[in-house]
């Protein structure tokens, strides 16, 4: 057994000898190659490979993005300043009265009467999709105050059929009313019914401008209430409105 194992250390001793000359040898050879030299042939096929621009490339060039002549530029017509007064102008939406559409009267006629207001002005928003028993009482109460009522628009799109369904709510009664978009962006009208007392009266005023504030004071109340509650609400929360909402109360009877 001594034998054995005196042996293996004895070969391993003599193995490690090879393999240390062989790792010397390999980085002796690495470090004695040479550098790669660059030479004047190798220079010259450099600049052969490059381009040549010459003068009259830089010529060409020239000519090909020069800047246009005064004369070049007088040919290019020069657009002419727009005639603002002649671009199209917005068609006037005044307010449609279906009492003057049912009766047959102009409807450009109705509406000067109307831009004219003298007094005091209630304006009663209604939606005909509010229910039948409260458009009634309003439509009551709006002819014995001789108070406005407004729509947003037509029904289904058609004149015929919101004036149908407005006979037949008026029925014998006179009462003002009127399609009037801008009225409910005039008061900010979110709500139907809602109830706006102007004291100084209210033109149907256009909003062209973009603009549909109303310049005028006025006061407004929204909610299913009757048009006599929304006037006494007036007369506690505005005093000075008071002689103008009691104006309409007298009117009712109230």
């Amino acid at each position: 057994m001594w034998a054995i194992e005196h042996h293996r250390r004895r070969c391993c001793s003599a193995c490690r000898k090879p393999v240390f000359a062989l790792l010397l040898i390999g980085l002796n050879s690495a470090w004695a190659q040479p550098a790669p030299v660059v030479t004047e042939a190798d220079l010259a096929r450099a600049r052969q490979a490059q381009p040549a621009i010459t003068e009259r490339d830089i010529e060409r060039a020239q000519q090909r993005h020069r800047s246009p002549t005064d004369a070049e530029l007088a040919r290019v017509p020069v657009p002419s300043t727009p005639n603002l007064d002649a671009l199209p102008q917005p068609a006037s939406r005044a307010p449609v009265n279906l009492e003057a559409l049912a009766r047959g009267f102009e409807v450009q006629g109705a509406a000067a009467s109307l831009a004219t207001p003298t007094g005091p002005s209630l304006l009663v928003f209604i939606s005909l999709s509010m229910p039948e028993a409260t458009l009634a009482r309003l439509v009551d109460q709006a002819a014995r105050a001789r108070a406005s009522l407004v729509l947003r628009g037509l029904v289904n799109g058609s004149l015929t059929e919101t004036v149908a369904r407005m006979q037949r709510l008026i029925g014998t009664r006179q009462v003002s009313v009127q399609i009037d978009p801008q009225a409910f962006d005039r008061y900010a009208i979110s709500k139907a019914p809602s109830f706006v007392l102007a004291p100084n009266g209210s033109s149907p005023r256009n909003c062209d401008t973009g603009l549909c504030a109303a310049t005028d004071p006025f006061v407004m109340a929204a909610g299913d209430v009757s048009l006599d509650y929304a006037l006494r609400h007036f007369q506690r929360t505005t005093p000075r409105l008071a002689k103008q909402a009691g104006v309409f109360l007298q009117r009712l009877g109230r």
